[in-house]
């Protein structure tokens, strides 16, 4: 893959791309009908599909989708910028002001010395800001969106409380929690209660995803690479199926778990586990 050094000259005609694209005189019917409001539901997909690419290990397939990530970002910024609400321009300052802001360990004669003083000075960089914003106390969970993936949200909930000493004090506590709540849960499945079922599943699930965290491990990634190895286990089934002439619906179990031992035994042995290449950061102090 060749790389296109002129970034610049990339983003003006990415930029004229979009001008033409909204014209409101010769412009698509489509996108010039577009505002921020509607293209919010683009954003959440392109973001997913990105994230899809990312993981799938595929640098030609996630340069793609940060292409078209990067198109709905710009056609909001110029439709913002359009309405005399704030440019592109602005954005970028504002992202960057805000970064060098919080890390003055880079950007200042300032010293870190771990991870764990590097989140506590950016949980009180960001305090700062917001009071110097007028926007007064609010609560340790008041950041975390309501509308994130519930796994990702179970995290975030998680890393908050524990920055503000709301958390087991080891990791044999948490263990202890989430053996606790899936004897709840085998309760709740003998009470023949749909509500409590949910409600133990929750908890449950939920426990997991601190003892999770605290093992490096973010829910919603494992979860993720999990449901990505059965899918393309299950397509491998299929596949050896038809190519043996076998309906794969009508295999007995038994057959069913023959193939899928085969096919998971013809993995490279790294597929096993997550089949990525990027190297990944702990954690976000920002999470």
């Amino acid at each position: 893959m060749e790389f296109t050094m002129n970034e610049q000259e990339q983003l003006l005609r990415f930029q004229d791309v979009i001008n033409q694209l909204i014209d409101p005189d010769k412009g698509c019917p489509w996108d010039k009908e577009q505002t921020p409001v509607s293209m919010c539901e683009y954003l959440i997909e392109e973001c997913h599909e990105l994230v899809d690419a990312i993981r799938s290990g595929k640098p030609g397939h996630a340069c793609d989708e940060m292409g078209d990530l990067l198109f709905v970002l710009l056609l909001m910024a110029r439709r913002f910028e359009l309405a005399g609400q704030f440019s592109l321009g602005d954005a970028l300052k504002m992202g960057a002001d805000k970064m060098i802001r919080r890390h003055p360990h880079v950007f200042e004669e300032k010293s870190c010395e771990n991870i764990d003083e590097l989140m506590k000075n950016w949980a009180a960089i960001k305090k700062a800001e917001k009071e110097a914003e007028g926007e007064g106390a609010k609560g340790v969970l008041s950041s975390v969106p309501s509308g994130l993936p519930p796994l990702t949200k179970a995290y975030r909930l998680h890393a908050k409380a524990a920055g503000a000493g709301f958390t087991w004090d080891d990791d044999e506590e948490v263990e202890r929690q989430v053996e606790a709540e899936w004897l709840e849960l085998l309760d709740a499945r003998a009470s023949g209660s749909d509500e409590a079922k949910e409600h133990e599943l929750g908890d449950m699930i939920f426990t997991l995803v601190e003892l999770g965290r605290r093992m490096g491990v973010k829910a919603g990634n494992a979860v993720d690479f999990a449901a990505n190895r059965f899918r393309t286990r299950f397509e491998g089934m299929e596949k050896l199926a038809r190519e043996r002439g076998l309906d794969f619906k009508e295999l007995s179990l038994d057959d069913k778990d023959e193939l899928w031992n085969e096919v998971k035994a013809a993995e490279p042995h790294e597929q096993r586990g997550h089949a990525v290449d990027f190297a990944a950061p702990k954690e976000n102090p920002e999470a």
